[in-house]
């Protein structure tokens, strides 16, 4: 049976911990809708494994390739280009932009409570060149426009061990100030043109997240 109100409220509590004392729902919000939303702790990504490649095992072997990326996995709500460098060298630029209001979170919550927001995506070590991944991550007001944080690194690995490995990188936005709405996630990784197509570095487990504080 469907849980009442004060139940579902109870259930998110326990889950959450305890709200800021006054602080209320709008009346477009229900507790019920935000049981079934879930949008604490859960992944805002919209296909974050698209390519279903398993981060716990090295990057399984792949030779060069002729077809276009979107046709080798999910890439729902992905929004891909691709950025040509010098030489044989290019990008594959991947971003979707999340709209935090429109998955359960309200303007309450964001403004005074100021959740984390944590960012994580994990990049092959696939040595075509010195730095074959960044990211970059903006929290926008309601314009989309408007920066309020922002975060972008590019790392490079240290060359030593087996290729293949899964390198994680991670961001936590913490005291952001108010006014955020939407995160714009955009990680870009590196291909290099040889003989019979593109090798590319891959990239899987993009997350997403809001957590409160303890």
């Amino acid at each position: 049976p469907e849980p009442s109100e004060a139940y579902a409220r109870q259930l998110l509590l326990e889950e959450w911990g305890p709200l800021s004392e006054g602080l209320e729902l709008p009346d477009r919000l229900t507790w019920k809708l935000l049981l079934l939303r879930r949008p604490l702790y859960r992944n805002l990504l919209r296909a974050p494994n698209p390519e279903g490649i398993n981060i716990y095992e090295p990057a399984p072997p792949t030779g060069p390739t002729q077809q276009p990326l979107e046709t080798l996995g999910n890439f729902r709500g992905w929004y891909i280009r691709t950025e040509m460098l010098q030489k044989d060298l290019s990008w594959t630029v991947k971003q979707q932009c999340v709209d935090l209001l429109a998955e359960g979170l309200w303007e309450e919550l964001l403004d005074d409570e100021q959740p984390d927001i944590t960012v994580m995506d994990w990049f092959e070590d696939s040595r075509l060149d010195m730095c074959v991944y960044e990211l970059h991550v903006w929290l926008l007001a309601a314009d989309r426009r408007t920066v309020i944080a922002q975060h972008h690194v590019a790392p490079r690995t240290s060359g030593r061990g087996p290729s293949g490995r899964w390198v994680q990188v991670s961001h936590v936005f913490r005291h952001y100030g108010s006014g955020v709405r939407f995160i714009h996630f955009l990680h870009k990784t590196k291909n290099r043109m040889v003989p019979g197509g593109l090798q590319r570095t891959r990239v899987t487990d993009s997350s997403v997240s809001v957590q409160l504080r303890e």
